[in-house]
């Protein structure tokens, strides 16, 4: 028994190198769940879960809110980053020291050292909510790695190719996972696949995702 769980934490902590410039951290959030869910608390506190509108008109199935010095938005004028919560017209809240201090050491153990993050979004996923594969490309500079952390229901994440038809994998993404790509994967198609329902013990019926960016 004691070889079983050395072996489970060992396969939860380890690295899993997936494409040139990408890493799969498992479980290398999990011991700092509790101070990033109070921290992700704060955030929504000031700046709501929504649902945005693409700029074809679709209300997105993922909630999404932003903390940091500019956030990701969406609507009938296009994708882009703004200094300001178009909900409130006030300044996105603060990037806290345990979200940015998680994103430079994932970042730097997945190769990508003296990554400092200016952007976090953030996005809630209820049973159903999916994201279509899309390339991270509102960024104006693409040398920086994309971190992405994962909590709450498990989700299958899509990793493909530069072109949208190139057939993409499927990974599991855990509670605590981090996955990291940059460099010559920085611009890869990626997406979830709709989450499948289910009762996560800290967090409920729900998948939050931090996804952060060198925005500006």
């Amino acid at each position: 028994m004691v070889a079983d769980l050395f072996e489970n934490l060992f396969d939860e902590l380890r690295r899993e190198d997936i494409a040139p410039g990408a890493a799969l951290l498992h479980g290398f959030a999990r011991a700092q769940q509790h101070e990033l869910i109070a921290a992700i608390d704060a955030i929504v506190a000031r700046a709501p879960f929504r649902h945005m509108m693409t700029p074809g008109g679709h209300t997105m199935s993922v909630a999404m809110t932003s903390c940091g010095s500019a956030g990701w938005v969406t609507d009938r004028g296009g994708y882009r980053y703004a200094a300001n919560d178009p909900a409130s017209g006030q300044p996105w809240p603060e990037m806290p020291a345990v979200l940015r201090d998680l994103a430079r050491n994932a970042a730097a153990e997945a190769g990508f050292a003296g990554f400092d993050p200016d952007a976090c979004l953030i996005n809630r996923y209820a049973p159903g909510a999916r994201m279509a594969l899309h390339q991270d490309k509102d960024e104006r500079d693409f040398s920086a790695p994309i971190v992405s952390v994962s909590l709450g229901l498990p989700a299958i994440f899509q990793f493909g190719g530069m072109a949208r038809s190139d057939k993409p994998r499927r990974y599991e993404l855990r509670h605590g996972d981090v996955l990291v790509w940059g460099g010559e994967t920085r611009l890869v198609y990626h997406g979830v696949l709709a989450l499948k329902d289910g009762e996560h013990p800290l967090l409920g019926r729900q998948r939050i995702n931090l996804t952060f960016r060198k925005a500006l």
